[in-house]
């Protein structure tokens, strides 16, 4: 087996609540960089939130360009999304592409948080969508329920006001 390189992955995003596609993120991203040899950090999202660097107001360009041009960005593809359109049509990703690296998920799973909430909230069944830890810690804190005070569509905060 060829040594493995040392690999520091970044994500970020609503992970709410987290699925097994948010999790095969790391693992598709991480082999993607073992065979490249690319070490070093790098920030990891879906292309999903790639298309968000083109959302007026929601990232800074200096921060987009920090993030391409000092650490590098791994895209993981996601069906309905054309990463290569989102990096032509900035022009602070298309002067840093050669520091993004576009991976495909070699098994398409469209899981998607906003399908899971829905599910749950009519009352079906995630189980295999989620890992159990998670199913179990939202069946305890009865999240995103019919019952649920906020039927999943916002946070508690520590007063248990919902935001």
């Amino acid at each position: 087996m060829k040594s493995r390189i040392p690999v520091v992955l970044l994500a970020c995003g609503s992970f709410n609540p987290i699925t097994n596609m948010h999790l095969r993120l790391f693992e598709v991203a991480r082999d993607h960089l073992h065979q490249t040899a690319a070490p070093e950090l790098k920030f990891l999202c879906g292309a999903d939130v790639l298309k968000t660097f083109q959302t007026p107001n929601l990232w800074k360009d200096e921060h987009i360009q920090e993030i391409v041009e000092k650490f590098g960005l791994v895209c993981v593809g996601r069906a309905g999304h054309d990463p290569k359109a989102y990096i032509s049509g900035s022009p602070i990703l298309r002067r840093y592409q050669h520091n993004i690296h576009l991976v495909r998920e070699p098994v398409q799973n469209e899981i998607s948080a906003t399908y899971v909430r829905s599910a749950l909230g009519q009352g079906r069944s995630v189980k295999y969508l989620l890992p159990d830890a998670v199913i179990a810690y939202i069946k305890d804190h009865n999240l995103y329920s019919r019952d649920s005070p906020s039927k999943g569509n916002g946070t508690r905060n520590n007063g248990g006001e919902t935001n």
